[in-house]
């Protein structure tokens, strides 16, 4: 299939929160976290606990992680986070009621700490924040090396209603392609082992536009992924960015429209092989398993409720205020920031963020919506804004039509993106970029 003239590239940036931290400056106002929450809604927050260690960090990342943690680093970094949620719980108050209604432990790898300093770290989301884990669902991310026995026992026992482990690619050479050198064998030994706890929701992430990588390869992996019949099954597009592992050894500009079709073609392929097998496709990367138990709360939106982001690459959000702390990608950096987090006493105060707008909380809540295979009802948005995205984003939606990104077989009421449209959300959610953010994340220097 071709692509339009004059589309933007499909692999610009994956648009997983806006706006993006690049985005955030220090704030010199350093808001109180009480009042920041004083007149929010708190009876259907999510919950978020960044761990920012791994075993090893792979060629393709760059998120906030380190390689490893000596000197009892981790130790420091759970009395951190101890002291975090203690600050925060007492900034959230008790004048009206406080109800998680979600939860995630995310990294970096969290199954990188150990059994003991797991059931820490769930004391710190039960005790402290008062999450109930075992009534609401818990997401848990993990790694082939960390999924051991212990570890994932302590997870189930405590509430983990969904694990996620990274393969990324079940062809060995592919794995050492993106720098992610694993054996098949422990890989297919580690989803054994998370079967077993009988966590309801298994999620297996998988990576596609590795370096000779092909159709056949690709369908290689994604047949020993349905092996296990895992609830839900993510799908990545490889990029390659400044800083991470990949990005040193690679010129980022190589990344041409050569590329660019190869992972569309890889996506396309990935697309109709699961959706020929009984899955049903939630957004670009997501794909679920028709039969599947039903995930996640009736009660929790993520274009309006707040979320409370534990540790110091966590996110808050409030409604005119999003907020975490400093950001990097290289190492070096990235050690200081850790080493500055397991420093600190006093959290009660925003130190980095960026305000949110009526006009930016509109962008969010489109952003977030379209890029979802179900789409957004348009009476959401009034309700929420008044007037119309057609109106609010009309030169933006009329170039997606344009491009044929549209459902124009949509039922009446519901703005939804086409297949071509889902498959280039990594194009179009950019698109939607207030000019304010495009620069904000254009100044910003990485490190």
């Amino acid at each position: 299939m071709t692509t339009p003239t004059g589309t933007p590239r499909p692999y610009r940036s994956y648009v997983y929160a806006y706006p993006h931290k690049t985005a955030y400056r220090p704030l010199p106002e350093r808001p109180s976290l009480a009042a920041l929450w004083a007149d929010e809604p708190k009876d259907a927050l999510s919950l978020y606990a960044h761990i920012p260690f791994c075993e090893v960090r792979c060629g393709f990342c760059n998120l906030f992680t380190r390689i490893g943690a000596p000197d009892e680093l981790t130790t420091r970094y759970l009395d951190a986070l101890d002291r975090q949620a203690t600050a925060v719980r007492e900034a959230l108050g008790d004048a009206a009621p406080v109800r998680f209604a979600t939860a995630a432990f995310g990294g970096g790898t969290p199954t990188f700490l150990t059994a003991g300093e797991l059931e820490r770290l769930c004391d710190i989301a039960e005790r402290r924040m008062g999450a109930d884990l075992r009534a609401v669902p818990l997401s848990v991310e993990t790694s082939p090396a960390t999924a051991t026995a212990d570890r994932l026992a302590v997870l189930a026992e405590r509430g983990a209603t969904r694990l996620s482990i990274g393969v990324q690619s079940f062809v060995e050479a592919e794995a050492r392609a993106a720098v992610r050198p694993q054996r098949r064998a422990d890989v297919e030994a580690a989803l054994g082992r998370i079967r077993e706890t009988g966590v309801p929701v298994l999620n297996i992430d998988l990576i596609y536009g590795i370096d000779g990588q092909t159709e056949e390869s690709w369908r290689r992996s994604l047949d020993a992924a349905l092996a296990w019949r895992p609830e839900e099954l993510y799908l990545y597009p490889l990029y390659v960015r400044p800083l991470t592992g990949l990005g040193r050894v690679q010129d980022p500009a190589a990344a041409d429209r050569e590329w660019d079709e190869q992972r569309l073609r890889l996506y396309r392929h990935g697309r109709d092989h699961l959706l020929a097998r009984g899955y049903e496709q939630v957004s670009m990367r997501m794909f679920r398993r028709a039969d599947a138990p039903p995930l996640g709360p009736d009660d929790y939106a993520c274009q309006t409720d707040g979320m409370i982001g534990l540790g110091c690459g966590a996110r808050s959000y409030t409604s005119t205020l999003h907020y975490s702390f400093d950001y990097a990608v290289g190492m070096p950096e990235i050690r200081r920031i850790i080493d500055t987090y397991t420093g600190t006493e006093d959290f009660s105060r925003a130190e980095v963020g960026r305000r949110v707008d009526a006009a930016e909380a509109r962008r969010r809540h489109l952003l977030q919506s379209l890029l979802q295979a179900e789409g957004m009802p348009l009476d959401d948005y009034t309700a929420r804004f008044g007037g119309s995205p057609f109106e609010d984003f009309a030169g933006e939606l009329a170039r997606f039509e344009k491009w044929g990104w549209l459902d124009t077989g949509a039922p009446a009421g519901l703005l939804r993106l086409s297949p071509e449209g889902l498959a280039h959300s990594d194009g179009l959610g950019p698109e939607l970029f207030s000019p304010a953010v495009r620069a904000a994340m254009a100044a910003y220097e990485t490190k």
